[in-house]
Parts: C-alpha cells; sequence; structure tokens
C-alpha cells in the first residue's frame, strides 16, 4: 500500500479549501483508537470527514457512503475519552480556514469556539498523517498547550518531540531538504527523495527521467488528472505516470476509493486469519478426541469373551467347589480346555456374575463410544467445511455469513438466517446451474431451490460446495461438467483425482437438528475426475 504524501495531502487540502473554510463540524465520532469521522456541514451539504491514523494506511478524506460500508465502521456504544474531549471542545465549532504548513503531512484546521465563561477561544485541530507517528492532535492557538492527543508520545518514544496534555506542541524536526521550485541544477544523479520536499519514495519512482521544469508543474499541482491501477496496487495524481489506469473525478475520490479498498482487504484478510486459527484448533481437538474415543473402542472390543466366561462357569457349576482361585472349563466355542482366574473370596456364582458385569459394562460402553464417535464425525466434517469456505471466503460479507454460524450470539444469527446472501448462478449448456459458498448457501439449495429431478453434485469424502443442476434429462457433458465444477469448489480442487457423487434431489435427506449444509443420500452414482 502507498503511503500518504505531502504532495497528496497538498491537492487535497487545496481541493477541499471551500467547503472546509467556515463550515460547522456538527457531529464527531471515533469507531477506534485510530480513527475519527468529523461530520461537516457547509453551504447546505453535508460530509463525512474520516481521519484515519493507522501506520499501514494513515489518510484523510471525504468518505462515500458505499466506502463507509466497504471501511466496515463500527460506532462503538460508549465514545472513548478523546472523543469526548473533541465533542466538548469542537461539536457545533466554526472552521475559520484550514492550512498545511509547509513540506509537512499535517493537516490544521484553525476553529473559532468558546469556553464555559462564554468568551471566544481560538484551537487548532490538527491531523498529522506521518506514517508510525501519526496523530491526531487538539491544541489551544493562543498558548500553543495541548489540549489533548488521540495518543500521547513520552520521552520514552521519541526525544524530540513529546506529545501529551498540557505540554507545548511544536512541529516535527525540519529536514535537511530543498524546494524544487528554487532548483535550477541539472537532476542526473540527484535522489529526489532525498534531495526535495514533496518527493516521497513512491513518486519519485513515479517522477524518473522526468525534467525539472515538468517536476516543477507537478509540484505546483498543475493539471491534476487523479488516476488508480486497474488492480488498485497503486495511484497517482497525474494521469501521465500511470497510463491505462481508472480515472477519478477528484482526488478525495481517489484517496477514499484506494485506501476503501486496501482497508476492507486489509479486514478481510485479518479476520479470515483469526476464524481459520480458531476452526482449526476447534477441529484438532476434535480429532484428538476422536482418536482418543476410538482406541478405547478398540481397548474395549473383545468384551465377548466375558460373556462366555461366565456360561462356561455357571456351566461347571456342579463340578467344582467354592472360594477357588481358578477354575479350568472346556471352551467349546474355540474347542479347547483354558483356566480362568477368580475372586476366591466369592462364590462360582458369583464370579459367573462379575464376567457378566464386565460383559455389560464393555458392551455399554462400546456402543456409546461409536454414538460419540459418529458425532465427533460429524463436527469434525463440519468444522472442515467451514474451514473450507472461510479460506473461500472472497468479500466480508460472506466471511460474516459463515462466522455466524458457531457465534454463540442466537438473535444474530437468527438475523442472518433471514437475509441469505444468494449462491453463485451459472449457465451451463442451456441449464441453470446454481453453487453454494457456504452452509447457509448450500442449506439455501438444498431447501429451496432444489426439485425432486434436479441433480445434486458433491465431493466425496471431502469438504466442498453443493452444485445442483436444475432441469431434467441433462446431456452427459452437462453433468460432467457439473461434476467439474463441484471439484473445482471443493478442497482437493488441487487433487489429481477425486471422485463426485451425485444423485436426485429427491433422495436427499437433511437429518434432524444436524448442521447447517449437512445432508444424508442415496441412489448415487459416482465419476472420477481425473
Amino acid at each position: 500500500m502507498i503511503s500518504f504524501d505531502s504532495l497528496t495531502l497538498k491537492a487535497f487540502t487545496e481541493e477541499s479549501r471551500d467547503f472546509l473554510t467556515g463550515a460547522r463540524i456538527q457531529k464527531i465520532q471515533q469507531p477506534s483508537r485510530k480513527e475519527v469521522i468529523l461530520t461537516i456541514r457547509n453551504n447546505s451539504s453535508t460530509r463525512k470527514l474520516y481521519i484515519n491514523i493507522n501506520p499501514q494506511c494513515a489518510h484523510v478524506c471525504f468518505m462515500s457512503k458505499d466506502n463507509e460500508d466497504l471501511r466496515r465502521i463500527s460506532i462503538p456504544q460508549k465514545p472513548p475519552m478523546f472523543c469526548m474531549l473533541l465533542r466538548k471542545y469542537l461539536e457545533n465549532a466554526i472552521i475559520s480556514k484550514i492550512n498545511q504548513p509547509p513540506y509537512e503531512r499535517i493537516l490544521e484546521f484553525y476553529i473559532e469556539t468558546f469556553n464555559e465563561l462564554s468568551e471566544k477561544i481560538y484551537l487548532c485541530f490538527a491531523i498529522e498523517i506521518m506514517g508510525k507517528h501519526s496523530n491526531i492532535v487538539l491544541y489551544n492557538y493562543d498558548t500553543n498547550i495541548i489540549i489533548g492527543c488521540a495518543h500521547n508520545v513520552g520521552a520514552e518514544k521519541s526525544r524530540e518531540r513529546e506529545m501529551a496534555g498540557t505540554l507545548p506542541y511544536v512541529y516535527p524536526p525540519k529536514q535537511n531538504k530543498t524546494d524544487i521550485l528554487q532548483y535550477n541544477g541539472n537532476l542526473e544523479g540527484v535522489n529526489l527523495s532525498e534531495t526535495f520536499y514533496w518527493f516521497s519514495h513512491y513518486f519519485a519512482e513515479q517522477c524518473e527521467h522526468q525534467p525539472v521544469e515538468k517536476l516543477k508543474s507537478f509540484v505546483m499541482l498543475e493539471n491534476i488528472t487523479p488516476v488508480i491501477s486497474a488492480d488498485y496496487s497503486e495511484y497517482s495524481l497525474f494521469y501521465e505516470l500511470m497510463k491505462g489506469g481508472i480515472r477519478q473525478s477528484s482526488v478525495n475520490e481517489m484517496i477514499d476509493n484506494y485506501y476503501a479498498y486496501h482497508q476492507n482487504k486489509e479486514k478481510l484478510a485479518s479476520l479470515k486469519s483469526n476464524y481459520v486459527a480458531e476452526t482449526r484448533k476447534k477441529l484438532k481437538k476434535v480429532k484428538n478426541s476422536l482418536a482418543k474415543m476410538e482406541q478405547q473402542a478398540q481397548d474395549g472390543a473383545g468384551y465377548d469373551k466375558f460373556r462366555l466366561y461366565g456360561d462356561l462357569v455357571m456351566a461347571n457349576l456342579y463340578n467344582n467347589s467354592d472360594y477357588s482361585s481358578k477354575i479350568t472349563v472346556f471352551d467349546y466355542e474355540n474347542n479347547k480346555e483354558i483356566t480362568l482366574k477368580l475372586d476366591e473370596t466369592k462364590t462360582l456364582k458369583e464370579n459367573a456374575n462379575l464376567f457378566y458385569k464386565k460383559y455389560n459394562k464393555n458392551k455399554t460402553s462400546k456402543l456409546k463410544l461409536d454414538e460419540l464417535g459418529t458425532e465427533l464425525k460429524m463436527k469434525a466434517a463440519y468444522l472442515e467445511q467451514i474451514l473450507y469456505s472461510l479460506e473461500k471466503a472472497e468479500n466480508i460479507d460472506e466471511l460474516s455469513e459463515i462466522i455466524s454460524e458457531f457465534e454463540d450470539d442466537k438473535s444474530s444469527k437468527r438475523k442472518d438466517l433471514n437475509k441469505p446472501s444468494l449462491p453463485l448462478s451459472l449457465e451451463i449448456g442451456g441449464f441453470n446451474v446454481f453453487v453454494g459458498k457456504n452452509n447457509r448457501q448450500n442449506d439455501y439449495i438444498v431447501s429451496k431451490l432444489g426439485k425432486d429431478d434436479d441433480l445434486w453434485f458433491h465431493t466425496k469424502d471431502c469438504a466442498g460446495s453443493h452444485v445442483l443442476l436444475k432441469g431434467t434429462n441433462p446431456p452427459d457433458e452437462v453433468i460432467l461438467a457439473c461434476c467439474e465444477l463441484a471439484k473445482q469448489y471443493s478442497s482437493a480442487s488441487n487433487s489429481s483425482k477425486i471422485g463426485v457423487v451425485y444423485t436426485k434431489h429427491k433422495y436427499l435427506r437433511k437429518p434432524p437438528k444436524a448442521n447447517p449444509g449437512y445432508v444424508t443420500y442415496k441412489n448415487e452414482k459416482e465419476i472420477i475426475i481425473d
């Protein structure tokens, strides 16, 4: 992601000066520690100024409604202390003028407001977009004393510039650079970003091999034509430096669209990473429990022998004495004599009952372990399906739908169920085909879209999407294409060979209380996709 540089801030400041000068700050919100939103009104128009001081995407712009949704901004019920401070001093205040100190990545709002004694006071609201040193500072313009900061900077973090309430506000140390507007020399061998103001590393790379006069025109913001590359990897204030990109109607639109796209992308990656890790942890726990249970079931698998021992002791009561430590009997099932150890403090009949008790206990335990093992296998398959869906999620809406499946908030879960997103819709050979990208969409395909004679496809023994082929008597090539689609949208998409089962929709059944997306099937056919 490109860093927000001083020239971009200069262009934004000049473009927004008319609207911001004389505007009133109507509302102040702070979604997070590093974000502030000012609702500003002027000339019968209301706009939201979005300020982000996160080092990875620090920027300032007027935010559109679409990009507000893209950023997934959530306002906390209880505002942070800094937000309360800003509301105290800035709400309903007038912005008398805006300013960018020479060459700095700082945007200053000079505020006219009143104190508790109804006396007019002058404040400065400074937005510092400086990478890891980004901050938002409110200070008294008359006394130059800081009232509050988005985050304080102590002596242990900065030896040259401490930032905290009651301290004097000072600008960052000046850089040892030259203003290119006053330069008339040769650029050969000159590093633009290290020699001149206004040139960030990225902008310097864009301006490579440009003549001095052209660079001066850039710095003077002549012929601005904002543009973003088609893949949103970069942007420029000048189309001639990035031909083939997507032109933007304004500098603000360029900033808003570019950073909203990357914020959404980073939030998606972060959420996906967190929930994938959580799901894998749950899956590992289930698989460990399943392995232990299978081992216990294996250890108790020979429980039938205790029933046989009880029968043999009962059959030989007549010719053996009670209170013996052992008994030799003929095993009629295996046609041989065996010696059984007994409890010599008990009678033969009591020892036989002990064998029967062991038999019943092990039998009950085996049945219970089998039942729990089946449940754990279903849970493991469900978590593998969740993991597959998380990894395939392409946007936060899809991710939120998957996340809601295993969150504890029941009301939120019901709300999501009322508004399921639609599955992927395709046309193959004149037939409509639907592909579910998560369990909710898979449920929707099975319960709402499918009719009796429609064909349902799924990869065998691995997580994947439900594929539904609408219509009757599809040709073989369409069936094969649907099988390939089922393989493509599965966790075995990179496998060299995988089986895909398909059957009519009427042969599907969803067991009571089954997890979303889980079905059983019969009368299936299988095609091996190689």
